[in-house]
């Protein structure tokens, strides 16, 4: 077992490595169709791994034009200036965002971890008051997506109940956006984190699936922190959703033949879990080659780079080059200050 503040860095590092993967994806999100990604983002053919690109319109893939939300009155009108976007076909997801920027699960991620080390304690109201203000305060920000279990939550809102009861069975993947900042914030070696995991993730997403992911999520990031060899707790701990014996057959195979293939590169999580853990342990010791993959797969990739970036980054220094660009890396530097884990590799 690492010392403490070791400890406490490699968590930092576990919350950067999220942010990280999810602004090198965010360009790509949601493509599912791999020669089209390539071809409006070339740079992530080359053998090195792209850094921050800022998205580029039309997105191919984007589904935009079939979704809808209509909000039941002013408590749930989260989509404000990018309501008229919704119902448009070509509409780039996060279109209005620079590269290096962080969508919006993982921008409340990091309001959660501002309010974290405020508090020094965590209480689910207190955050429930946080979030609401976030989504209904204009300009909070650019992002013109907003994910289904917000829709929900705020649907719930506007109808009179309480923030507290406002959670619905959501099976996707961005349930896991805000565990890395729960474990940077809290510290790896706080007695309540799991359980603290599980109530904060079950205010959204009362999934058992990814409720039961989150705590495996978490257990393998305290491991990790406390100097476990991260394919070791992967293995350990993820054996109900992955095996050695599927990742040995897995690993003959190209990252798209997987993640695309044999596994879904979408959003839910019965494959999504299980795809994110794949490219952690493949890319294990590599942090940009991890975060790089898994944005070049395509699907679901931001919100599966909460599993991949966190679990590279507690594990391994996040080269400089990507710190550098991420635009939340003042606020974060602010937030956990030493960096033990920004050496460069």
């Amino acid at each position: 077992m690492l010392d403490p503040d070791t400890m406490q860095d490699r968590a930092a590092g576990a919350f950067r490595g999220a942010l990280v993967a999810d602004a090198i994806a965010m360009p790509v999100h949601w493509y599912y169709d791999q020669r089209a990604l390539l071809r409006d983002y070339p740079e992530f053919a080359a053998a090195d791994p792209p850094g921050y690109l800022a998205p580029r319109s039309p997105h191919a893939d984007s589904i935009l034009w079939r979704s809808s939300y209509v909000p039941l009155n002013e408590k749930g009108d989260i989509l404000r200036e990018q309501a008229h976007y919704w119902g448009k076909r070509g509409v780039h997801y996060h279109q209005f965002l620079a590269a290096g920027e962080n969508t919006l699960n993982f921008r409340l991620a990091t309001e959660l971890a501002a309010l974290l080390r405020r508090e020094r304690d965590y209480d689910p109201e207190a955050w429930l008051d946080r979030y609401v203000a976030f989504m209904l305060t204009p300009g909070m920000h650019r992002d013109t997506y907003v994910e289904e279990y917000h829709r929900h939550f705020f649907t719930n809102f506007a109808s009179g109940r309480k923030p507290i009861n406002c959670g619905v069975r959501d099976v996707h993947i961005g349930g896991l956006a805000p565990v890395p900042a729960l474990v940077a914030a809290l510290g790896p070696k706080h007695p309540d984190l799991r359980r603290i995991v599980r109530v904060h993730v079950g205010l959204t997403h009362k999934d058992d699936e990814v409720l039961e992911a989150a705590d495996i999520l978490v257990r393998m990031l305290v491991r990790v922190c406390g100097g476990d060899d991260l394919r070791e707790a992967i293995l350990d701990e993820g054996k109900d959703w992955i095996s050695a014996a599927k990742l040995g057959r897995w690993e003959r195979e190209p990252d798209h033949v997987v993640v695309g293939g044999l596994l879904s590169s979408a959003c839910y999580i019965p494959d999504a879990f299980p795809a994110a853990l794949f490219l952690a342990w493949r890319h294990a010791g590599d942090v940009a080659a991890g975060v790089a993959a898994n944005a070049r797969v395509g699907g679901d990739n931001c919100h599966r780079g909460a599993v991949v970036g966190s679990l590279l980054g507690a594990s391994s220094p996040i080269p400089h080059r990507l710190l550098d660009g991420l635009a939340a890396r003042g606020r974060v530097d602010g937030l956990f200050p030493s960096g033990k884990e920004q050496i460069p590799r």
